[in-house]
This record gives C-alpha cells, sequence and structure tokens, in this order.
C-alpha cells in the first residue's frame, strides 16, 4: 500500500456569519489517509441552542462547500456531506469537526463559522450578511504534501 500524507488547513470564516470568538485549536493537521481527524474550535464562551455552527471545506480555485451544522449543545442540523459529523465538548466551549476515515481529497482549508443569538435590532444583522462575501478569509493558504 502505497503512503499518501495529507494536509488540512484549518482557518476562521470572517464572513456571512461570524468568526467573533472563534479560534482555531491547531492551525494545520497532517495526516496518513483512512485515519481519523478531528478539527477543532474554541468559542470564548459557554455555546447554547441558540448558537449554530456551520463547517466549511475550502479547494484551492473554488467556492466554500457546506459539510454540517448543529447548535451549540450538540443537535444536527444539516449533513449534506457524507464521512463528516461533529462533537460539541462537555463545557460547550469547544467544537470539534470529525473527518470519519480521511483521503487525500481531503487535502483543504477548512472553516468554523458562528451565527450567535441575535438579540434587540436584527435588520442591522440581515442588511449586513447581505453585502458580505466569502472572499474574505484572512491571509491563510493551502498546504498540499
Amino acid at each position: 500500500m502505497d503512503y499518501y500524507g495529507l494536509s488540512l488547513l484549518i482557518a476562521s470564516l470572517l464572513t456571512g456569519v461570524s468568526c467573533e470568538g472563534l479560534t482555531a485549536v491547531k492551525d494545520e493537521e497532517f495526516r496518513s489517509e483512512g485515519s481519523s481527524v478531528t478539527l477543532s474550535y474554541r468559542y470564548s464562551k459557554k455555546a447554547d441552542g441558540t448558537d449554530y455552527f456551520f463547517w466549511y471545506r475550502q479547494y484551492p480555485g473554488k467556492p466554500p462547500e457546506f459539510l454540517i451544522s448543529h447548535t451549540g449543545t450538540g443537535t444536527k442540523l444539516q449533513d449534506p456531506v457524507p464521512g463528516f459529523s461533529f462533537k460539541v465538548r462537555d463545557d460547550k466551549t469547544q467544537m470539534d469537526l470529525l473527518i470519519i476515515s480521511a483521503a487525500v481529497t481531503d487535502s483543504a482549508v477548512y472553516y468554523c463559522a458562528v451565527r450567535p443569538t441575535v438579540t434587540g435590532n436584527t435588520r442591522t444583522l440581515y442588511k449586513n450578511l447581505q453585502y458580505s462575501t466569502t472572499s474574505t478569509r484572512g491571509p491563510h493558504t493551502l498546504l498540499n504534501h
């Protein structure tokens, strides 16, 4: 069996929803093909059922691909792409994306974004969401090995 390494780079998504309070635990993961991979983000507060987390994968030159979403208490909302699951840690301050059996095709940039509870003037929020783009995400680059 040939050995293929893969590199997974995770970054904070700055658009569409919010990256406020989300910090990647590690910037990069290296794993062999077929192994499981856990990508983790810390949340600055204790998440609850009104915080919605969204996970994305992005290949070079392509738009982000939605993978899975869940609440801060661990209720799954959507999971259109097979092979991914999530875990909300007991203290509700760390969110994990689990890649069940990594393949070379999983080498990509991964994002976690949160849509926190909105109180007060929601009109401004929707206006800001309407004009956000997926091209602003910071100076992260993809590494393939």
